[in-house]
């Protein structure tokens, strides 16, 4: 048997060995990745969209601001708080707990939202 012969041998029953490896292991890690990513909210037109987000415990949730005017994200049990956002600026949080947490805009009271951590 040649080498080449060897070597493409070798390699065609490797290639399908490692795909399904692949395959199998994907969802999982998919999974995990997803649990991390960062969620966003974008503050435009005086509202919070979406209104109500609901995230896993250890998730990162981005507010931005798309409106003209500065606005201020604040939870109703002062668990976090923003610096005032001018536009396109952003504002992070990551829920460590489990729980519901309603939110507002400071300067725009009217403004609110909620972020459901499962």
């Amino acid at each position: 048997m040649t080498k080449r012969k060897l070597l493409f041998g070798s390699f065609a029953l490797t290639l399908p060995l490692a795909l399904a490896t692949v395959l199998i292991m994907h969802p999982t890690r998919a999974k995990s990745e997803a649990a991390a990513s960062p969620t966003e909210v974008r503050v435009d037109n005086f509202t919070f969209g979406p209104a109500t987000l609901t995230v896993p415990v250890n998730s990162t949730v981005t507010w931005i601001n798309k409106d003209d005017l500065p606005h201020v994200i604040a939870s109703d049990d002062g668990v976090f708080k923003s610096k005032a956002l001018d536009t396109d600026d952003k504002y992070s949080y990551t829920f460590s707990k489990a729980g519901t947490y309603a939110y507002y805009c400071s300067i725009h009271p009217k403004m609110v939202g909620k972020i459901i951590v499962q």
